[in-house]
């Protein structure tokens, strides 16, 4: 599994939550939402310390990651963070590996 966040979704990121240091954001996966992967399930965030990171990537002043104990969601597929510019919100696509 890979996890990949564009410049610009790590920008987003950091302007919406008012990041100015270095920090860490965890992808984890919540109960109901609308989108996700899985039927029932979608993606959270919360700012956290990687503890048993199954993938992680630095971008600008945020460190990103996916714990292992999440790996079941993913089934296969990596995860590629985008900022959708029509709604300047970030986008999620999941590719297979």
């Amino acid at each position: 599994m890979n996890l990949t966040v564009t410049e610009e979704a790590a920008k987003w990121y950091e302007e919406e939550l008012d990041v100015t240091n270095k920090t860490s954001l965890r992808f984890y996966v919540r109960y109901g939402g609308v989108g996700g992967l899985q039927p029932g399930f979608s993606l959270g965030i919360k700012f956290e310390e990687p503890q048993e990171p199954l993938v992680q990537t630095e971008v600008g002043n945020i460190t990103f990651f996916i714990e292992e104990d999440d790996e079941w969601y993913f089934a296969d597929h990596s995860l590629q963070v985008e900022l959708n510019e029509k709604w300047d919100e970030p986008d999620f696509q999941y590719d297979s590996e």
